[in-house]
């Protein structure tokens, strides 16, 4: 009798075994199928959600792949993201990110529109334009908090202010870029077709310094250090600020495809997340940035002195003088309702915007919280 209970519990233990070994087995193969249809995307395979810094995923198979498509070529416009790339913070993150570079045959809505990139660089205005012309895309974060364009003439045309430009040649590279300096004409009641003679302007500044234009639209981290460096004093020039004139736009912002967004906020965030630290980093110490951007430029497409006066000026804009670093990449409401404004009053847009539509700081405040 003893030995047959002996045999039964033998059994019983065995059959335990066997099972227990068959439901491991069934969990191992439910992981492994669940990572491979999800494809990076979905919320199988990408790490748990961080509220810190992030948390660096188990193993690098883990990460999520980000492509980013910049507006322009590498430069220190772009310097933020550059560092993070360098430092590790994307790959803290759980991301592994590519940078696009731009140019003038690349548009960056188009590029995130189609799904080559799932995040994107561009002015306001046109990622406005395109929401218009239907492409599914939103506001994530707004890297510069102010508008880098001025209107840069030599004291001896006796420019101070807007209502100066009356008479006077103006230049602005056109196709896009000229909308403020349009609502700079309409704030001084001058009509650019009558009152002025608005000039396209080339991508140097070889027409103002040759005289050609009295008045040549600059950006800060660019044009105007172009100026400089061929040998024109700083207090030989006056400079009309957009800003300053009230007629400013919201420039360099990031965005992303509504759809994609839909399914990979947490993505977005550490996105954001890490970027804005490798912003930090940049604007704390330019010179290592710096270093970090001119090993990704062409090799004699510029100069470190250039691209270190850029990286200053950048810095500006991304927190101008008393401005909150923490807040680096929030959406301010007001001056993106202003740059919607002018949109819709010089027909980038031709209806209103709508706000709830075109911008959203969910992302944003998962990033920071």
């Amino acid at each position: 009798m003893r030995m047959g209970n002996a045999r039964t519990k033998k059994t019983a233990v065995w059959l335990a075994l066997l099972v227990l070994i068959a439901a491991t087995a069934l969990a191992g193969c439910g992981a492994n199928s669940g990572d491979a249809g999800d494809g990076g995307t979905g919320s199988a395979s990408q790490p748990a959600p961080s509220s810190g810094t992030g948390a660096a995923p188990a193993s690098s198979g883990e990460r999520v792949k980000v492509k980013l498509q910049l507006k322009w070529v590498p430069q220190a416009q772009f310097a933020g993201y550059y560092v993070a790339k360098e430092k590790g913070y994307y790959e803290e993150e759980g991301l592994e990110v590519e940078i696009l570079p731009g140019g003038p045959d690349i548009v960056p809505e188009q590029q995130v529109a189609s799904g080559v990139a799932q995040i994107g660089v561009d002015w306001v205005a046109s990622l406005l334009a395109h929401q218009e012309q239907g492409l599914p895309l939103v506001e994530i974060a707004q890297i510069f908090q102010n508008s880098g364009l001025v209107l840069v003439s030599k004291k001896e045309s006796g420019i101070v202010t807007g209502a100066d430009l009356k008479s006077k040649r103006v230049g602005n590279w056109m196709g896009g870029n000229e909308f403020e300096i349009l609502a700079l004409f309409d704030k001084y009641g001058l009509d650019p077709n009558r009152d002025l003679q608005f000039i396209k302007q080339g991508f140097t500044m070889d027409q103002f310094l040759s005289g050609e234009l009295d008045a040549a639209s600059a950006m800060t981290y660019n044009e105007y250090l172009v100026v400089l460096d061929a040998g024109v004093p700083a207090e030989d020039l006056s400079v009309i600020d957009m800003n300053v004139e009230g007629v400013a736009m919201l420039e360099d912002n990031l965005f992303a495809n509504r759809d994609w967004l839909a399914e990979n906020k947490e993505t977005a965030a550490r996105f954001v997340r890490a970027s804005i630290k490798g912003w930090k980093d940049a604007i704390a110490d330019p010179e290592a940035a710096v270093d970090v951007v001119m090993a990704a430029v062409e090799a004699g497409s510029t100069t470190r002195d250039h691209q270190l006066n850029m990286m200053k000026e950048v810095a500006k804009l991304v927190a101008p003088e008393g401005f909150d670093t923490a807040k680096i990449g929030d959406i301010d409401e007001a001056m993106f309702k202003q740059t919607a404004d002018i949109a819709l009053q010089f027909g980038v847009i031709s209806q209103p915007a709508d706000l709830q539509q075109a911008f959203t700081k969910e992302i944003f405040e998962m990033a920071t919280k």
